[in-house]
């Protein structure tokens, strides 16, 4: 019997404590981050919006365009992929097509938030979030819609930006009370306020170490000493591949040649090793003599 998404990404928390979750934008770099061994993956909204639309993080894109970026991922990688469900999208109705889709897109779980509808990023200013009780409707919503047993639902609590710490811990539980099967605690900035987090919320909590915002960058030693079952780094590749893409362009323009730049480039044996290249390319040359 094949084994779901949702109950893989489930195995590999067993296997891996803390699970690193890798974030990756594009199918190509889902096949990078699995040969390097990551047992879980993760498709960032802002990376949709970012990467797919070239748009901020403003809640822009909508459930298809995230969708597309699912299938297009886990069409190539096995890896099990949880994905940032923003919202929901809306109502609960909206809210329970989300989960369905996601699920039929090969989505292993999703997070939902507790941000108003024209949410921002997670470690911006000026975040206003919906009330306890619209949040925990939100997470029955989602629970009651899976078309799979596993399929994860995990709460996002942004609370502790402008609620603090303690309304952020009480959101949480409230949240796994609705159903959550796990808790993502956005923007905490210390080790300590973690250990509050695991220490009253009794299903995994996951953390979000993303570069350049209110979370300091935790080890993965760390943040285990805090009880956090799954660590998050949503963006980490994407910001290298910005980076690096921009310093190409750059050259090109000014130097009119790429010749100083190929150390920066990966080869094309490199990129035909990744992709399987020359499988494939037999097999063409097998059915192409079938035919003759």
């Amino acid at each position: 019997m094949i084994k779901s998404a949702g109950a893989r990404f489930r195995e590999a928390l067993k296997e891996e404590n803390p699970l690193q979750v890798m974030g990756v934008i594009n199918a190509y770099s889902a096949l990078q981050a699995d040969k390097v061994g990551y047992k879980a993956l993760y498709l960032s909204g802002a990376g949709v919006a970012n990467a797919s639309y070239g748009m901020p993080d403003l809640g822009m894109t909508n459930l298809e365009d995230v969708c597309i970026d699912i299938r297009r991922i886990t069409s190539r990688a096995n890896t099990p992929l949880l994905v940032d469900a923003d919202t929901g999208w809306g109502s609960a109705f909206n809210i329970a097509r989300c989960v369905r889709e996601m699920t039929r897109a090969g989505a292993a779980g999703c997070h939902i938030e507790d941000q108003v509808l024209a949410k921002r990023c997670g470690h911006r200013p000026n975040k206003e979030l919906v009330s306890k009780e619209e949040m925990s409707d939100r997470i029955k919503a989602a629970v009651n819609a899976k078309i799979d047993d596993d399929f994860v639902i995990m709460a996002r609590t942004d609370a502790h930006a402008s609620e603090g710490q303690e309304k952020a811990v009480q959101r949480a539980k409230a949240y796994v009370d609705a159903g959550a099967d796990m808790i993502f605690a956005e923007a905490i900035h210390s080790l300590k306020e973690y250990r509050e987090f695991t220490k009253h919320i009794n299903v995994p909590v996951l953390a979000n170490i993303t570069e350049f915002g209110k979370t300091p960058l935790f080890s993965v030693e760390e943040l285990a000493s805090a009880g956090i079952s799954m660590v998050l780094y949503p963006l980490s590749a994407f910001r290298a591949m910005n980076k690096s893409a921009l310093d190409v362009f750059e050259e090109i323009r000014e130097k009119q040649t790429q010749k100083d730049i190929l150390d920066k480039m990966q080869t094309r044996d490199e990129l035909y090793d990744m992709l399987d290249y020359h499988a494939y390319e037999k097999e063409l040359d097998k059915l192409n003599k079938e035919t003759k």
